[in-house]
């Protein structure tokens, strides 16, 4: 039975809009090294004496780099509170950040995760990208390495292995909850520009599922319709949506990829299209220096982001590591990562990869506890030999049997004439599993 964990989240979402979407159940190595309070170590060896030493990859550089920021914010976050608190029993938390890249760039990931493994990491945070994460979860988590990914989605990522987590949903909560936006909407035919990899087909089949369910009809982007995420060009797949509803245009188009919509935009513009459009995490991002003022706005334009909003003290907080940050996507979820881990390895009394594995699900919630939010409060009572279930920043519940969370919320955005999204509610969903 999956347990709602987001009561006391509803000043954070002031207006959110519960939803409750039942579902079964997608990046050269940057060395950045952070210890608590952010002053850097040697690369040469993993720290000594029993602290924690947790890696992340996630992307530096590639088409999710966009991701990276606030991810990298969030981990770090958690590491200056935890260690600004005392640590795990008086020892550190170190962090060693490394690029993930994306797809793409196939070779970076396994290079980087080669470099966290001589540093002696016992966690490793990330990939952002699900088809990454296929490039070396094997190889982490063989070597009893948790990795736990703030941002991966894919379906076929559940219940994985026992040593892979993820703090955000599986793409059956955000398919569902994009899918059911489109239709409340009123849309009834509905056009996909999806790219052919893992992390868009999965989604995909989810959003075709949800709206076919209810009467209304995917024209384009079905099976064997996706596009090469690798194309210079998407002037075929926008011609073949733009007729694709009995010669002529779709009532909505949902784009399902990366960067690609950098061109893919343009095409649309060009070729006249009046309807609506959709957008996932992959894409909600800031073009505000990549497009017409009131391109986007024009077509009523909503995208989805799996979490919470951050709360302006929550950005807050963040700011002060990175006082740079434009986007918070998958900062909670990164910050959530990084305590969760930590919390197992407290509650287990060590920190290598097997203690925290085992000590994961606990900590998170799945069986009861004291609720407590952030690092200090939490630690105290599992200090106090007390089980806890830990308030996550991001709003997700407790992990489930398959080791995703089991029940998260969904952001919806609206886009601005400037091009740039503003948070409008959230949704909550379930994970069966």
């Amino acid at each position: 039975m999956v347990r709602s964990h987001h009561a006391m989240r509803a000043a954070a979402l002031a207006g959110a809009v519960a939803l409750v979407l039942t579902a079964c159940g997608s990046d050269g190595s940057s060395d950045d090294e952070t210890p608590a309070g952010g002053d850097s170590t040697s690369a040469a060896a993993p720290a000594a004496g029993g602290d924690l030493v947790i890696g992340t990859l996630l992307p530096q550089t590639g088409s999710l780099a966009f991701l990276g920021p606030p991810e990298i914010a969030g981990v770090d976050l958690a590491v200056k509170e935890i260690n600004d608190a005392g640590g795990i029993d008086g020892k550190k938390v170190v962090v060693h950040h490394a690029d993930s890249s994306d797809a793409d760039h196939g070779d970076v990931a396994p290079q980087s995760w080669t470099d966290l493994q001589s540093k002696g990491v016992q966690a490793v945070i990330g990939a952002a990208s699900s088809s990454v994460t296929q490039l070396v979860v094997d190889d982490i988590t063989n070597a009893k390495v948790v990795m736990m990914s703030p941002a991966n989605t894919a379906t076929s990522l559940s219940g994985y292995s026992d040593f892979y987590f993820r703090t955000a949903p599986p793409d059956t909560v955000q398919g569902s909850a994009l899918g059911n936006l489109i239709l409340e909407d009123g849309v009834e035919t509905l056009g996909i520009l999806v790219f052919n990899e893992e992390y868009g087909t999965s989604l995909r089949d989810v959003v075709q599922e949800t709206v076919e369910g209810a009467g209304a009809t995917v024209t384009y982007g079905k099976k064997d319709q996706e596009f090469d995420p690798t194309s210079s060009s998407f002037a075929d797949p926008v011609a073949g949506v733009m007729t694709s509803n009995n010669g002529g245009a779709p009532d909505a188009i949902a784009i399902i990829a990366f960067e690609q919509t950098k061109s893919i935009v343009p095409e649309l513009v060009a070729a006249g299209f009046t309807g609506r459009v959709y957008m996932v995490d992959g894409n909600t991002a800031d073009y505000s220096k990549d497009f017409e003022a009131g391109t986007l706005a024009a077509w009523q334009t909503q995208g989805t982001i799996p979490g919470a909003f951050p709360n302006e003290e929550f950005k807050k907080r963040m700011l002060e590591i990175d006082p740079d940050l434009t986007d918070y996507a998958y900062g909670p979820e990164s910050y959530d990562a990084a305590i969760l881990i930590a919390l197992a390895a407290l509650k287990g009394g060590g920190v290598d990869g097997e203690t925290i594995q085992k000590n994961l699900a606990a900590v998170s919630g799945a069986n009861g506890g004291e609720k407590c939010t952030g690092w200090k409060e939490c630690a105290d009572l599992v200090a106090d030999g007390k089980d806890i279930d830990y308030e996550a920043a991001s709003g997700a519940g407790p992990f489930n049997e398959d080791n995703d969370p089991s029940s998260a919320l969904i952001g919806i955005y609206q886009y601005n004439d400037d091009n740039t999204s503003t948070w409008q509610k959230a949704v909550e969903g379930s994970v069966a599993g």
